[in-house]
């Protein structure tokens, strides 16, 4: 039977020509259909500066909303900035231009929700965006980044997994570390397992450094690009909610000094939301699946969600879980049941 054997390289994986499109169509928000074609400045290994976050977020959202779009007059000749300009955005959220402006650098001591609202409202924010508003304002006077205490998946939990044996499911935080994870979702991911991929002794797989840093994630992901959208607005959201995070500080800066495509994507400043959709894989083992998910935020976890996928009824997809499963359980894969049989 095939193998999930290691293609080594160090270079971001290119989007490859493909029979069909993705079939990402989840209901993730922010973000835009066009890549950025140039990368941005390295971020520092050392904490998220809030101050240039909120203000590199509010420009860019700015850029992205026109005078049309906004029920403006635009009164024709030649506008110097793509989107709105500072006292288009004033007028539209009620504030002065002096505070707006004071806002955009930075300055969020004391703002008020109301304040917030209006200017979510005036950009025309969604959900996700919305939030990291709050979060980049909130957290403005956040200290220095600091190593956080490793997070651990309960043995109940891990019971549960187990108990889901016809359909993938995982654990994962926020930085897009697997945790924990069942036979079915460590089958279907099974190149986020290689120990050349997880590098440092211990670290957990982690779906960005997959997208980014190995080149059979192109193969795997039938929109490359789209996966690898969304995972960067995923971890910009995180930064967001966990700005001291010091590990999820590292992996940016190891993305971004190892990925153009990382750095670049990561300078769009786009942040998503991840709860449920569809999801389309081309898989070495079984070919091409279509699989819908679901992501449970765990209450009783902070900062951890169960993610599963689940195929239609019937489907060719459900034929191909059912194969995958049995490839999992063969003699063959024994070495790597009893290497990853725990929680990370």
């Amino acid at each position: 039977m095939p193998s999930c054997g290691v293609v080594r390289g160090e270079t971001s994986p290119e989007p490859r020509k493909r029979r069909s499109a993705a079939v990402w169509e989840c209901p993730v928000v922010g973000g835009t259909a066009r890549d950025p074609l140039v990368a941005g400045r390295r971020p520092s290994l050392g904490s998220v500066d809030h101050r240039t976050e909120l203000r590199e977020f509010l420009i860019s959202r700015r850029a992205k909303v026109t005078p049309q779009q906004a029920g403006l007059p635009t009164y024709g000749g030649h506008r110097r900035v793509p989107g709105l300009r500072r006292e288009e955005v004033s007028l539209l959220a009620g504030v002065s231009v002096e505070y707006y402006t004071r806002l955009e650098r930075g300055h969020a001591q004391g703002v008020s929700d109301t304040v917030l609202e209006a200017l979510a409202r005036a950009l025309q924010f969604d959900e996700a965006e919305r939030a990291h508003l709050y979060d980049l304002a909130r957290r403005s006077m956040t200290g220095p980044a600091r190593r956080r205490p490793a997070q651990r998946v309960r043995p109940g939990l891990q019971q549960l997994l187990d108990a889901m044996t016809d359909v993938p499911a995982f654990v994962q935080n926020g930085r897009l570390d697997v945790l924990a994870t069942n036979a079915l979702g460590r089958a279907l991911y099974c190149d986020l397992y290689d120990d050349d991929v997880r590098g440092a002794a211990g670290r957990p797989p982690n779906h960005a450094r997959y997208t980014f840093l190995d080149p059979r994630s192109a193969d795997f992901y039938p929109d490359w690009n789209l996966a690898a959208r969304t995972g960067v607005a995923l971890l910009r959201a995180e930064t967001g909610r966990r700005p001291d995070d010091r590990v999820l500080t590292e992996l940016i800066g190891e993305l971004t000094t190892r990925s153009d495509r990382f750095s670049a994507l990561w300078a769009a400043h786009d942040v998503r939301r991840h709860t449920s959709g569809s999801k389309s894989f081309s898989h070495r083992v079984v070919g091409d699946l279509s699989l819908d998910y679901e992501t449970l935020e765990l209450p009783g976890d902070d900062g951890l969600a169960l993610i599963s996928y689940s195929p239609a009824p019937g489907s060719a997809s459900q034929q191909a879980l059912r194969f995958l499963a049995s490839w999992e359980a063969s003699p063959e894969r024994a070495p790597e049941r009893a290497s990853h049989t725990r929680p990370v």
